[in-house]
């Protein structure tokens, strides 16, 4: 049986508990009811009980994990942690690893039934910190939505953030932000919101928008995900009557009374998304929502903004659904008359195999139905099949033999750089040496020409470093070996294996392919 001593001490002392002193009394203990037993010590000196940060804490918590310890002794519980979440936490672990916890202060013995009542006990004040946590920031938060104010981050498209000065409760100045307006962007919003009560559709807003060359804030096309963002959004809509009513029924939580929902300002959501390290992941349930009243104007009525989210909340639930199918050329197809990738568009199923037949159509031309781009489509099995035989005329012509001379030129182009680099510090060297000769040296001539010299090997130094930037840009990534498994693999598995593992042996040597609408083009991974 091997059994672990943890002692923790925020300052040595030498007196009461210090850590000698715990350690000894957990011996004695250890002699008295396990003897014989193999006893591991584990001692942070120096270091706060306010946290489990702390060096032999962790070591210890990682053998416990490697079941290299049976039983955890310590003098106190606090020893542990005085943080009751962290406390109550470490508990946890112990006891899902079969270990059991001994506090010779509190007579605290997992092994004994009122132990574990103790540390049930212990696990319901950790809940209830947690609770109280929770409730203060929701408290927080619901103070900071009353006051309407914008707390940062990207701008929804139509506004831009504007700070405003105020006094708080004290007369200090203090700075908060508000939602100012755009009003061309705006422009565009309404817009957006006009044609998809008209059209009901997510994707005939996509056309109407690429066909009218209509772009986002940043000039781009828009696409549907943009598009339906635009439309969630409720920083558009008037806080009044209806918008009020929509979030009652949705359970949100609504800073303030419907009273106050006049129509006179837009809408703020607080709390809406979950974010991770700056990232908003997913949206949240909008039970947890928090609704406030904002400082800047809605500019739609809240009545059309219900009307949209229920439509789209219909479409939703009518949208089908294509299943996991993935055609062999997807995401390497690209037309080249736009510059867009080719999407897949999905047909019936054959006859005679049963299978879905699929086409790759010019996302543009799809989007813009032949407005902005009017590339041909390509018939997908048939496509497939001619681009699987034209990899194999390449492997069989000899194309790919040119890879070891192209991975030996990547390598010159290394040693180069090693020369230049190497050079570089030469010269950083004859420097310093010229600057101690100035130092030293007081005869004018002599002075002018260690300046000359100097700045002559300082632009040679700035002139090879531009070099090593530009070779440095030029040398690829390139796995000889890995490539030239990739070209036997293909060749021998390409005419046996099923549609999907046909997709993958061709994505291990094709970085894209280029259709113009008459004749295509293969880019190799090594090209």
């Amino acid at each position: 049986m091997k059994v672990a001593i943890y002692s923790r001490k925020s300052k040595f002392t030498g007196k009461g508990d210090s850590i000698l002193n715990q350690i000894e009394l957990c011996k004695e203990y250890i002699e008295k009811h396990f003897p014989g037993a193999d006893i591991v010590l584990y001692e942070d000196e120096g270091f706060s009980g306010g946290n489990i940060d702390r060096p032999q804490f962790k070591k210890m918590m990682k053998d416990a994990k490697a079941k290299k310890i049976d039983i955890l002794i310590c003098y106190r519980l606090d020893r542990i942690s005085r943080n009751v979440s962290d406390f109550s936490n470490t508990i946890e672990e112990l006891e899902k690893y079969n270990i059991s916890f001994i506090s010779l202060r509190e007579s605290f013995d997992t092994t004994s039934p009122m132990g574990r009542a103790m540390m049930y006990i212990s696990s319901v004040f950790a809940q209830l910190e947690r609770e109280t946590i929770a409730e203060r920031i929701q408290d927080n938060m619901m103070q900071l939505a009353r006051t309407g104010r914008w707390l940062g981050g990207n701008c929804p498209t139509g506004f831009e953030s504007e700070p405003i000065i105020y006094l708080d409760e004290s007369m200090k100045e203090r700075k908060m932000f508000k939602l100012s307006p755009l009003e061309d962007e705006l422009k565009i919003v309404q817009l957006v919101f006009q044609k998809y009560l008209e059209l009901k559709s997510l994707s005939q807003v996509e056309t109407f928008l690429v066909q009218n060359n209509i772009k986002t804030k940043k000039g781009n096309d828009f696409h549907k995900f943009g598009i339906r963002h635009i439309l969630i959004n409720p920083v558009y809509a008037t806080a009044d009557e209806d918008v009020f009513d929509y979030f009652t029924a949705n359970n949100a939580q609504i800073a303030e009374n419907k009273a106050e929902f006049n129509g006179k300002h837009g809408v703020m959501a607080y709390n809406k998304n979950l974010v991770k390290k700056g990232q908003s992941v997913k949206q949240k349930d909008m039970s947890e929502w928090i609704i406030s009243i904002g400082k800047h104007n809605g500019i739609i009525p809240g009545k059309d903004w219900v009307r949209v989210q229920k439509i789209l909340q219909q479409n939703k639930s009518l949208a089908p659904r294509q299943g996991s199918y993935a055609a062999m050329l997807s995401t390497l197809l690209r037309c080249t008359k736009c510059d867009s990738f080719m999407k897949i568009k999905y047909g019936q199923k054959s006859k005679n195999t049963g299978e879905l037949l699929h086409y790759y159509v010019c996302s543009m031309k799809d989007i813009s139905r032949g407005v902005r781009c009017d590339c041909k489509n390509l018939i997908g099995r048939h496509i497939d099949n001619i681009i699987i035989d034209e990899i194999k005329k390449d492997i069989e012509s000899g194309l790919f033999s040119g890879i070891k001379a192209y991975n030996d030129k990547l390598e010159n182009r290394d040693k180069e750089i090693k020369k230049m680099k190497n050079k570089i510090e030469i010269n950083k060297k004859h420097i310093e040496n010229l600057v101690k000769q100035l130092a030293s040296n007081e005869n004018s001539t002599v002075t002018k020409y260690i300046f000359a010299e100097m700045e002559k090997l300082e632009n040679e130094n700035i002139e090879l470093k531009k070099q090593i930037e530009d070779n440095s840009n030029m040398i690829e990534d390139l796995n000889i070996e890995v490539f030239n498994e990739s070209i036997m693999r293909f060749s021998q598995l390409i005419d046996t294996v099923p549609y999907k593992e046909k997709r993958d042996l061709i994505k291990n040597l094709v970085k894209r392919i280029e259709w113009n609408g008459e004749n295509f083009d293969i880019h190799y991974l090594f090209g």
